[in-house]
């Protein structure tokens, strides 16, 4: 790989933002925080009388998490509860915490309903006040770019969706594992009702299925596979994962440990 396409892969997975936990540790599923942001901001946008500002998904309690039941993606966090904190535009036509309770329910709501995230906390902060919503301020980060530098502004700007999309066949290559039974991973998760595309975005230009053997505590290795992709937003992202892991699950002789990486809802 050149130069440049480890600077662009690495810029790649950084655009992600961290890896959220998806339900509870036996769900084996995570989903990219710029992802999850996205259908969190959708939700804002139909909230009367805010706009959403800068928004960041984190644990609540970094010591209060478990131990996922499969091996996570690379520097994902462990399950645990989460803490959405965002600041928002308000106008000052009427009481602040109306419009804040409206904003906190439907981010609440959208993070159960539509992905599956378990929310503990959701802060909220106003950092605008507006005489009309027409008066949002350029600089508010209603871009939600806030936290990347000028190249990786540039880039996600010109980002093609186009660029995420794996072929079936584009599978990771691993010692003892042939691409047959990489590429009959890739086949059964496209085939759950739901799932979009298999994206490489975890490695940038990587493959969307990564398979490798697990050795377990007093245990023979395990073989254990790792599929990323785009989900459809009118299913339910954790039920989703669900059923890519049991169908993944099944679809080899092995039976292998399934995690499931969603990087985008559309």
């Amino acid at each position: 790989m050149t130069a440049d396409a480890w600077t662009r892969a690495v810029r790649h997975q950084l655009r992600l933002g961290r890896l959220l936990p998806l339900g509870d540790r036996r769900d084996g599923a995570w989903v990219a925080e710029r992802a999850a942001e996205a259908v969190l901001r959708g939700a804002a946008e139909r909230v009367r009388g805010v706009r959403l500002g800068a928004l960041r998904i984190a644990l609540a309690d970094p010591g209060d998490t478990q131990e996922p039941a499969v091996p996570p993606p690379p520097g994902a966090l462990p399950p645990g509860p989460l803490r959405i904190t965002a600041g928002f535009a308000a106008v000052a036509t009427e009481p602040l915490p109306e419009a804040a309770s409206r904003l906190r329910t439907a981010l609440a709501t959208a993070s159960a309903e539509r992905l599956g995230l378990v929310v503990a906390e959701i802060d909220l902060q106003v950092t605008v006040l507006l005489d009309q919503m027409d008066d949002i301020a350029v600089d508010d980060d209603v871009d939600g770019l806030d936290h990347l530098d000028d190249a990786d502004r540039l880039d996600a700007a010109h980002h093609d969706p186009a660029d995420d999309i794996d072929h079936v066949d584009d599978v990771d290559q691993v010692d003892g594992i042939d691409g047959d039974a990489a590429s009959q991973v890739a086949a059964a998760a496209l085939a759950v009702p739901g799932v979009v595309r298999l994206t490489g975005a975890l490695g940038g230009l990587g493959p969307a299925v990564h398979m490798e053997e697990v050795a377990g505590e007093g245990a023979l290795p395990r073989l254990h596979a790792r599929v990323e992709l785009a989900v459809r937003a009118d299913r339910r992202a954790v039920d989703v994962a669900r059923e890519v892991r049991a169908a993944v699950g099944e679809a080899l002789p092995a039976h292998p440990t399934v995690a499931v990486l969603v990087t985008k809802v559309d």
